[in-house]
């Protein structure tokens, strides 16, 4: 699976059983970069997704289990303990900012190589970045 996950500067996901943010341009970002794939996400995060014609998004509660070698998995609030081993690509985008937390992002990314940089303003952000990690 390709991981998506989005945290402060700290690797913080969540707070108070919330999303630290969210920003409608890196949502747009999202969808192009999963153009044509499979995109899976639990029902909290689909929220988000209010736009039209997203035929790529598959809605789980046990998305990570279900989701498929080169198939996309946008996590916010899901338990990623015992995932690590079927990751195998993951872009995490930061915020640039600090946020409280109370959920962090656990993969140790030590053993995984930064690959690609992209960076945006969002609609509520003046900086998003985007980092691709691989083995």
């Amino acid at each position: 699976m390709i991981l998506i996950v989005c945290v402060d500067d700290h690797n913080g996901m969540m707070f108070n059983h919330r999303r630290q943010s969210q920003d409608r341009i890196l949502r747009g970002d999202i969808l192009e970069l999963t153009e044509g794939k499979i995109l899976w996400m639990d029902a909290y995060s689909k929220k988000q997704f209010v736009e039209e014609g997203m035929t790529q998004i598959r809605v789980e509660e046990d998305f990570l289990q279900k989701a498929g070698e080169g198939e996309f998995c946008f996590a916010e609030d899901a338990d990623l303990s015992g995932e690590e081993e079927r990751i195998q690509e993951i872009y995490l985008y930061r915020w640039n900012r600090d946020y409280p937390a109370d959920v962090y992002f656990p993969v140790d990314l030590s053993g995984w190589n930064c690959v690609e940089t992209k960076e945006f303003a969002g609609s509520s952000h003046e900086k998003i970045t985007r980092e691709r990690y691989v083995r």
